[in-house]
């Protein structure tokens, strides 16, 4: 595993440098995958790796014919960012409070997912506007396998669950999700500084790696006020 932290890092490296330097100027496609494995004489799993890198940083966006994305007073919201990041680069601040963050079991969830462990590690955050009040509650669970198992004892660089997934391999290749709206209980309604009752969208996602393997199951509740679920299709696609 060290191995492919440093491949991929180095491929981020040179691919930002060109794109600085302008060898791939705005607008402009990057070579596909298989052109760049072939170029690097690397795996797909180890490029993605790369390409995520440079997503966090800014530098490149994919988009997929059919997917999903969510909005936050109308603007979409980049997950690879990660949502306050997200937000802050469009002038909205959010302020990010962790509940929980420990390795848990869960035998529960790892049947409803078809896994053989039940350990996971949870993370629960609530994001706040200036004021205090809660606009979204998230549930996050990670298999604690291979280089994640004991991850809260070392935590999180940057706050990013998603660089410390990278930096173990595990790249999300596709995801499903299941939306509904239910009213809050009074737990969520006390964390989020709203009314016990009040309807939040509730997003469940499973995110899966290109082998099927469980990356991250994430349950969060929104407040519909201001977030937006977009789901568009290819051609051909209904519903």
């Amino acid at each position: 595993m060290p191995g492919q932290v440093h491949k991929h890092h180095r491929i981020a490296r040179v691919l930002a440098a060109e794109i600085r330097a302008g060898v791939h100027t705005d607008g402009s496609r990057l070579p596909g995958e298989h052109a760049l494995t072939q170029r690097f004489g690397v795996s797909r799993t180890t490029l993605r790796q790369a390409l995520q890198v440079l997503g966090e940083e800014g530098l490149i966006s994919t988009h997929a014919g059919i997917g999903s994305f969510v909005t936050f007073d109308g603007t979409p919201l980049d997950n690879r960012l990660g949502w306050t990041r997200a937000l802050a680069e469009q002038g909205t601040e959010l302020t990010t409070e962790t509940l929980r963050f420990e390795e848990v079991t869960d035998r529960e969830l790892a049947a409803e997912l078809g896994l053989a462990s039940s350990a996971f590690i949870a993370l629960d955050r609530v994001r706040r506007l200036a004021g205090g009040q809660g606009v979204s509650l998230e549930h996050s669970r990670v298999p604690a396998t291979g280089d994640l198992s004991g991850l809260p004892e070392r935590g999180l660089d940057g706050g990013s669950l998603n660089r410390a997934l990278i930096a173990a391999g595990r790249i999300t290749d596709s995801g499903e999700g299941l939306v509904s709206v239910r009213g809050l209980d009074a737990a969520e309604a006390a964390v989020l500084h709203r009314s016990p009752g009040e309807s939040f969208l509730r997003l469940a996602q499973v995110y899966r790696a290109a082998d099927g393997s469980v990356v991250e199951q994430v349950t969060s509740l929104l407040d519909p006020a201001r977030f937006e679920l977009h789901v568009r299709s290819g051609r051909g696609d209904r519903l």
